[in-house]
């Protein structure tokens, strides 16, 4: 790695001299000056974030929330953070990654002590007890998320009531009348994370629309809650020939449960997912899908924070509206299909 004093000894000056012209914190001859940058640039030198705020007065830091809970699917979690970070680093910015689960005072903490010059808050509740805090701070916070009420702040999301609706839609086309979904897990409801009830909303009233009957069925984190979910749905309609899965984390264990009960798909129960393109295509059977769009939000919501930056700040509200790729595992309903046999 190239260090400051390996631009010092290039540019025939002392390290102090490299510091300053980083910094502008001393006048430094014109000839001198451009013989460091040269150098900086020859060599490919990247100035520190402590470097780069004496120049800017900026750390060049975007701190990113992300509390990581039991409840949430950390692979999927993961993309949006990865997304993030390769953004943030294509604009020359390094990330702080917050983990706790702290509420307010983890984000007050970071945005006091002055370690980064924006928030990225990601996990965000319908009534979320961060907002008040964000709102009065002296530095930009971008939600990905939408709670019923931003403050004035600036979010980013995938459009989770029209994604449900979609799914709705779709089977709707194709001839199913009897519907389930299976949601999050109980605690994301409870919690009122903002992502689930958006999708429950669009979903009922998907159905109500296109009057289709549904039942809705939160899901655990395992297999065995799985299969008392699928339980709990045949139990409720043992009529159901389209079910749309809201957890990509017991999305195999769903599949699998199907398999185990006798039901085909898409010959007996059509599977619409939503869930990352390259989960839906990775099973024995490609589904049906509305993608999550995390490199696409975590990119938007890097770039909203930046345009926040450069001031002065004009909220923003980014809805991405869903994307839904038609695969193997939906088809006519059997009594359809039937009809038209």
């Amino acid at each position: 790695m190239v260090t400051i004093v390996d631009v010092a000894k290039a540019a025939g000056v002392a390290p102090s001299t490299v510091s300053y012209v980083i910094s502008g914190k001393r006048r430094i001859s014109p000839s001198t000056r451009r013989r460091v940058e040269q150098c900086i640039r020859d060599l490919g030198y990247h100035p520190n974030a402590g470097a780069r705020a004496l120049a800017s007065s900026r750390t060049n830091v975007l701190a990113l929330a992300v509390p990581l809970r039991a409840d949430l699917n950390l692979s999927v979690i993961m993309q949006f953070v990865s997304s993030v970070v390769t953004a943030a680093r294509a604009h020359d910015l390094d990330l702080l990654l917050l983990t706790k689960d702290d509420g307010p005072a983890e984000l007050r903490r970071v945005a006091s002590s002055s370690i980064a010059d924006a928030l990225i808050v990601m996990d965000v509740e319908s009534a979320d007890g961060r907002i008040p805090m964000l709102s009065t701070l002296d530095r930009p916070a971008v939600l990905i998320g939408l709670p019923e009420q931003p403050n004035g702040l600036s979010c980013v999301d995938l459009d989770f009531t029209a994604a449900a609706a979609t799914c709705v839609h779709h089977l709707a086309d194709l001839g199913h009348r009897d519907i389930a979904l299976i949601g999050p897990s109980p605690e994301v409801y409870r919690r009122g994370t903002s992502f689930a009830g958006r999708f429950r909303r669009g979903f009922d009233n998907a159905a109500d629309e296109r009057g289709v009957r549904v039942t809705a069925h939160p899901c655990g984190h395992s297999y065995d809650a799985a299969m008392a979910c699928l339980d709990q749905v045949f139990a409720a309609d043992p009529d159901i020939t389209g079910i749309v899965v809201h957890n990509e984390a017991v999305l195999p264990d769903v599949l699998a449960g199907l398999a185990a009960r006798g039901r085909r798909v898409p010959e007996d129960i059509s599977v619409v997912a939503v869930c990352p393109d390259d989960m839906a295509e990775s099973g024995a059977v490609a589904l049906t899908s509305v993608a999550i769009p995390a490199v696409e939000v975590g990119e938007l919501a890097v770039r909203m924070t930046i345009r926040q930056l450069a001031g002065p700040p004009e909220p923003e509200v980014n809805l991405l509206p869903p994307r839904l790729t038609v695969r193997q595992s939906t088809t006519l309903a059997p009594a359809v299909a039937t009809a038209r046999g």
